[in-house]
């Protein structure tokens, strides 16, 4: 039937990609249409988005043109208008919010008055039509601003008097004590990696997290004494690599690779500034670039930009006391600039040896882990899984970003780093652990999900987890991880692909 409806959707829509559509009159728009319940319908009843897209650009270019440049509007070509339809007359409409926008109602009234003056003086008279558009453009944009979430000013990394944001005491003597405990593990001659594990499950104290991300992703070795040798040989080994591959990013072979790595660096947590500064983008191409070309059976994909930022951060925070969020990277010494792009390099080239089958061709990974992801949901809450099949939602649909992407798309930064030290702690976190943390994820929002009624609302609440309000690193111990002991107890006798299969399940 779905593929009925795409080998005939062209011939049943007069709709054509890029063309200005006419809204129904208002007789149509009157009936009630039907809720949508499953994929199929909400297909049949979506138009093409293309025209959507088309119709909202060409609103805002001419609420533009007709407020800056009332010359050039004379040379404007007349395009197609778009028909407004009338409210009933026995219903009144709600008042909205943005009717009380005075300077915007200002200037389209004073457009009016000089329309109704005529040609006379030198501006083209426009139709009641046009000026109701540039009202409906105005207001739609203004709309879509006050409707996105206000994000919370909270720094990526705590500091140490900055330890918990509802303003409990900077640190516990619990906290005090596990630093030292940290500190006594790091300094001892021969690290036990065991032990360390062990005590980050539960959070790594800021002071001694870049060493023990080091340690704990192999780039450092257990002795002491080997460590600052292994560091200069893999800093060096690494801008050889730069001398030898760097310049060829212009190469044919290599051009769309570095297009691509160029044209999704500025996507990276985009409302960070750290993340939009010249230097930094920099190194986040040589970093993604080096690691592109020396692994040509999956090259550049996407998603793996998002992989070098917490490794980035945690290892500027080495060097900074204020926020990391606003530093300023060209402050650094050039040494360890350089150093901190060498480590960033090395400790994601470790994590994606374990997950590199995620970003092979045709993404086999990420299919098993989704597959697995599926089953285990099936057996902890079949009511979820059952719910799912319901309203035809696929666990690919949402889970693929979520496997793609290690979940960084729907935590705040600041909470991946936390999620990561417990990653760190797990033998195979980033392959096996998440899919675990995932199934978490579901039964933290057990309740909306089962409240969602339509594949729409429900696919929308999937891909846009509430997670925002997030600002503390304790909240992903409350909310995520907490999940998955309950997780955990409730899996026995789950049977996972070999691939996937955890150790603590008994």
């Amino acid at each position: 039937m779905a593929t009925d409806n795409r080998i005939h959707f062209w011939r049943r829509n007069a709709k054509v990609p890029g063309r200005f559509q006419d809204t129904p009159k208002a007789s149509s728009i009157n009936t009630k249409s039907k809720k949508t319940s499953t994929f199929h319908e909400f297909a049949r009843s979506t138009n093409d988005a293309w025209d959507i897209d088309d119709v909202e650009d060409y609103d805002m270019f001419c609420l533009k043109q007709s407020s800056s440049s009332p010359v050039q509007s004379r040379s404007m070509p007349q395009m197609p208008h778009l028909k407004l339809f009338k409210a009933p007359e026995d219903t009144e409409p709600e008042p909205h919010p943005l009717d009380r926008q005075e300077p915007i109602s200002t200037q389209l009234d004073q457009d009016e008055m000089d329309e109704e003056s005529g040609p006379a003086n030198g501006r083209v008279a426009k139709s009641c039509s046009d000026v109701q558009l540039n009202v409906n453009a105005a207001r739609n944009t203004l709309q879509k601003q006050q409707s996105l979430p206000v994000r919370p000013v909270i720094p990526l990394v705590a500091r140490i008097s900055d330890q918990n944001a509802s303003g409990a005491p900077p640190m516990t003597v619990r906290e005090k004590t596990r630093l030292d405990k940290f500190k006594q593990l790091l300094t001892s001659p021969n690290t036990d990696l065991e032990e360390l594990r062990k005590h980050s499950w539960s959070g790594i104290p800021r002071d001694v997290r870049p060493v023990t991300w080091r340690l704990l992703s192999g780039y450092l070795p257990a002795n002491k004494e080997r460590r600052d040798l292994v560091l200069q040989r893999k800093r060096k080994e690494y801008y050889g690599f730069i001398e030898q591959y760097y310049h060829s990013r212009t190469d044919e072979n290599h051009r769309d690779t570095y297009r691509q790595i160029h044209i999704d660096i500025p996507r990276t947590n985009p409302l960070i500034p750290l993340f939009q500064q010249p230097l930094v983008q920099e190194v986040f191409e040589r970093i993604l670039f080096i690691w592109a070309i020396r692994h040509p059976a999956s090259g550049y994909v996407q998603g793996i930009n998002d992989l070098v930022t917490p490794f980035f951060v945690v290892f500027l925070s080495e060097f900074v006391e204020e926020d990391v969020e606003n530093f300023d990277m060209a402050s650094l010494p050039l040494d360890t600039q350089r150093n901190i792009e060498a480590d960033s390099f090395w400790c994601m080239s470790k994590l994606l040896d374990g997950i590199q089958d995620n970003y092979t061709f045709a993404q086999p990974g990420i299919q098993i882990k989704v597959k697995a992801l599926e089953e285990l949901v099936s057996r902890i809450d079949e009511d979820v899984h059952v719910h799912f099949q319901k309203c035809e939602v696929e666990y690919l649909q949402f889970a693929f970003r979520w496997m793609n992407n290690l979940l960084m798309r729907e935590l705040p930064l600041r909470c991946t780093i936390r999620l990561w030290d417990t990653y760190q702690a797990e033998s195979e976190g980033f392959s096996h652990f998440h899919l675990y943390v995932c199934a978490a994820f579901l039964i933290k929002w057990r309740k909306e999900i089962l409240s969602m009624v339509d594949f729409q609302s429900l696919l929308m609440l999937l891909q846009n987890l509430p997670t925002i309000h997030w600002g503390n690193e304790e909240q992903i111990q409350k909310h995520t991880l907490l999940n998955y002991r309950h997780v955990d107890s409730t899996t026995s006798g789950f049977v996972a692909p070999k691939k996937l299969f955890h150790p603590l399940v008994v």
